[in-house]
């Protein structure tokens, strides 16, 4: 297992981070099966673990707790707040009054008393950026977290943070957690040069783009089966395979290529398309998220994959640096676009 260090904080974290999302209700609900796998990912050398509260209502932070228990301190910790957790008016966003609150729920889910990297799961309008680093700069300095990160934050609003931060003598993000595959590459222009600019960590999600880059969907085998993402995709979410759209088939087309690609190169499409996020010098670690011990193996033996300038290249001609296939990957909608924000 290669390890990188988490921007300029001299953390060293695997180059692989075990992503928890598919644990619990919305995944896995085997709580036992679940631990194993935690278990199987820490014995393979992975030192990362990414959760948040959202994920199972809670539930997941639950699971990664007792898979903890007397394993703590192998692990760099991370958790995220923002999504909503409760009916009240708030019991969400990035406001004070709902990290403080929310952080010693994390800490009581996750049965430990501290997490080592805080992250806010997405940008909002509606609280100022000093607000939120002043409240998570406050439990930086109780000792109830290590570092504190961003995570789908457009580049201009990272550069506000850092600035920010500076201007406000406070804590300043650590990490930022975007998303980042093959069909994805939007980071590129900005986000990725403005962590690299300011010594970030970089933990980029959904290498695999929700199982569009494992080769499992195909124009003549389109896996809609209830185990597949496709087969357990929700309304909100259906749109990301419904082939009717012409960015879906744009994907299908790109898919058979990249399968030549990975061929050519003697890999894998799963592990073609992590070892390519990996490859960019600003990215630190690629979060995988299985759901089963069997995907867990095969993630892992494409661990030591590194891609050659050539196979690069090739990857490059079909999607531009930069470039997103489909803006519904983007991982959040920017609400400086919509009508009200422009001109109505």
């Amino acid at each position: 297992m290669e390890y990188r260090s988490l921007g300029t904080t001299g953390v060293r974290v695997s180059a692989h981070c075990l992503g928890t999302m598919m644990f619990g209700g919305s995944g896995n609900a085997d709580h036992d099966d679940c631990v194993r796998i935690i278990h199987q990912a820490l014995d393979a050398g992975i030192n990362v673990v990414d959760t948040a509260d959202v994920y199972s209502n809670g539930e997941t932070e639950e699971i990664v707790g007792k898979a903890l228990e007397g394993r703590r301190d192998e692990v760099v910790l991370a958790t995220k707040v923002h999504w909503e957790m409760g009916p009240g008016q708030n019991e969400h966003g990035n406001s004070r009054l709902w990290i403080t609150r929310e952080v010693e729920s994390s800490l009581r889910r996750l049965r430990t008393d501290h997490i080592d990297l805080y992250q806010i799961h997405r940008p909002e309008a509606e609280t100022e950026i000093e607000d939120t680093l002043s409240a998570l700069s406050d439990l930086q300095r109780a000792g109830k977290i290590r570092y504190f990160g961003s995570s789908t934050f457009s580049g201009f609003q990272i550069v506000e943070a850092q600035w920010a931060a500076e201007r406000r003598a406070l804590g300043r993000f650590r990490s930022e957690q975007p998303p980042y595959s093959i069909f994805a590459r939007q980071i590129e222009r900005d986000v990725l040069p403005v962590a690299q600019r300011y010594g970030m960590g970089v933990l980029v999600w959904s290498p695999l783009n929700r199982g569009w880059l494992t080769g499992r969907y195909r124009r003549d085998a389109f896996d809609r089966s209830p185990q597949s993402r496709a087969g357990r995709s929700y309304e909100v979410s259906a749109k990301l395979f419904d082939d009717a759209r012409p960015e879906i088939q744009r994907k299908l087309d790109l898919v058979e290529e990249l399968a030549k690609i990975a061929a050519d190169a003697g890999v894998s499409m799963t592990h073609l398309a992590i070892a390519f996020t990996l490859a960019h010098p600003a990215v630190t670690s690629a979060i995988i998220g299985p759901r089963t011990r069997e995907q867990l193996d095969d993630l892992i033996a494409g661990a030591d994959v590194q891609l050659e300038p050539p196979i690069l290249d090739a990857i490059d001609q079909l999607v531009a640096p930069g470039t997103l296939v489909d803006e519904n990957d983007r991982g959040f909608d920017p609400w400086w676009l919509e009508a009200g924000a422009r001109r109505r």
